[in-house]
This record gives structure tokens, sequence and C-alpha cells, in this order.
């Protein structure tokens, strides 16, 4: 089993309890000792919660954090992220800056992004995804 990336909207169906994503984490933990997610989802999540002045789930994704791993932003990530915009503008097809910059993330450490967004994420060349909402692993 390769290691994976968490995509926020993943990482969102996991704390509102969704039975097959938790099942999917539970046994991507019997292969690993953590779950990594990116700084992007990272913001995505304590942004939404701060709008929403959500701060007991705020609390229990700080708690989720502390056990686990967020990758950080590196130049080599930007790079790669600035070359997939480049590729998927030549080629007319437009995917969100967040997206590129989340995918940078992945493709940079070798990981499988698992999200439930494949038609934005699947338009992205090297980028391997699942999706763990789908399909139990």
């Amino acid at each position: 089993m390769n290691r994976v990336l968490i995509d926020t909207d993943i990482l969102s169906y996991y704390f509102k309890g969704d039975k097959i994503v938790v099942e999917n984490f539970k046994k991507y933990l019997e292969h690993y000792d953590l779950i990594e997610i990116s700084l992007i989802t990272y913001y995505e999540i304590v942004s939404g919660l701060f709008a929403k002045n959500a701060l007991k789930q705020l609390s229990i994704f700080d708690d989720f954090v502390t056990e686990n791993l967020v990758l950080p932003m590196t130049e080599k990530f930007a790079r790669i992220s600035s070359e997939l915009y480049s590729t998927l503008r030549q080629n007319g097809t437009i995917v969100d800056d967040i997206d590129l910059l989340i995918a940078g993330i992945a493709i940079e450490n070798d990981m499988i992004l698992v999200t439930n967004n494949e038609k934005h994420f699947g338009r992205i060349p090297g980028l391997k995804i699942a999706n763990w909402k789908k399909h139990a692993l």
C-alpha cells in the first residue's frame, strides 16, 4: 500500500463520520503510523471552521493534527504546481490553484491523493488519485 495525501473533502467526510471513509482510515493506519495532509488542506479546514465560529470542531481538528502530519510547502512543490498550471493552461484546461497546489505536494512526495473530487484532480497529468468515499480499501 502506497502513502496517501488526504484531500480536504475526504477529511471533512472523516470528521462527519462517513462509514466508508472512517473504515478506510482505519485500514490505512494498519500499514502506516499516521495520516498526512497538506498545509493547503490545513488552511482550508481551519479557515472554514473559523468562518463558522466552530471552536469545538477546531479543537477536535487541532487534536487530529497533533497526532498526524501536515506536509509543508516547498520550492520544489511550487515548481511542480507551476509547471502543471502551465501545461493545463496551454491545453485549455482550467484547474483551481488550490487543487494544483495540493496536487504538487502529492506529486513531490510520490503520494496518491485521496479525494472525492475526481473530476478536477483527474485532469492533472502525473497525479495518482484514489477515492475513499466511493471505494473501500
